[in-house]
């Protein structure tokens, strides 16, 4: 193999995201729509689907974090939503509060949330931009 093809960047393997525990970690995202691909308590780790896409979200266990506030700056993983409007709605039925209204960004609407162990979603659309979006 060539060292021009060894570090070519082919696209997004897994988003690991540090949670305390993983039956409560497993059922927020669940109130927030998410598909659980596999779960393996045993190693403190959950797969949660995003889309048809093989890549996900992975939830892995980290001993000794507890709840916290979403820090500043802190990683935000974005999630394309056909409506960001509707998806805050939806999350906010389901017990989740948003951070904030949604907001404007280049390509449409975004909102965020947080975990309870301060990691930020963000869920945003293309309405504005729609031939950028995966349903153009």
């Amino acid at each position: 193999m060539s060292d021009e093809k060894s570090y070519e960047l082919l696209g997004f393997d897994n988003v690991l995201l540090p949670v305390g525990d993983l039956a409560e970690a497993v059922a927020f995202y669940e109130r927030a729509g998410f598909a659980v691909g596999f779960r393996f308590d045993e190693a403190g780790i959950a797969l949660l689907k995003v889309g048809v896409e093989t890549p996900g979200i992975l939830l892995r266990v980290e001993d000794g974090l507890g709840h916290r506030p979403p820090a500043w700056p802190s990683p935000r993983v974005w999630l394309e939503v056909p409506d960001a409007c509707t998806a805050a709605r939806k999350l906010a039925d389901a017990g989740i509060a948003p951070l904030d209204e949604p907001f404007s960004v280049a390509t449409g609407w975004t909102v965020e949330v947080a975990d309870p162990w301060g990691n930020i979603l963000g869920f945003t659309d293309y309405t504005k931009r729609p031939e950028l979006g995966r349903r153009s």
